[in-house]
């Protein structure tokens, strides 16, 4: 047999029509199908950041509740302490309620 030679760098390769199209469309089909699954995650990564954003002002706005319920909390505590010193409550008993102390004779011992 004979040898022969054939060079391929200056024919063109036939064009078979209905395997291109096809692979254009499975491309295509591709490129929409990465495109939908980067939106879907874009959507989920701003929806999430937009949660810890209001949950941060949450924790803030509670924080800032807390604390102002602490100082309610110590200041009620010295107004309990200020109504019930002795001082006041025997104020209290001689002028609005007319009471005094007992004398000798008004007191019992129980033995």
């Amino acid at each position: 047999m004979a040898q022969s030679k054939v060079e391929y760098g200056k024919v063109a390769a036939p064009v078979r029509t209905g395997v291109v199209i096809r692979d254009h469309w499975v491309s295509f089909r591709y490129l929409i199908g990465v495109m939908v699954l980067l939106t879907l995650v874009s959507i989920f990564h701003v929806w999430s950041r937009v949660e810890v954003i209001d949950l941060n002002l949450k924790i803030s706005d509670t924080a800032r509740l807390l604390k102002e319920q602490q100082q309610e909390n110590q200041r009620l505590k010295v107004e309990v302490a200020s109504l019930k010193t002795p001082a006041r409550i025997e104020e209290i008993a001689k002028g609005q309620l007319g009471m005094a102390l007992p004398t000798d004779q008004q007191v019992v011992v129980v033995k």
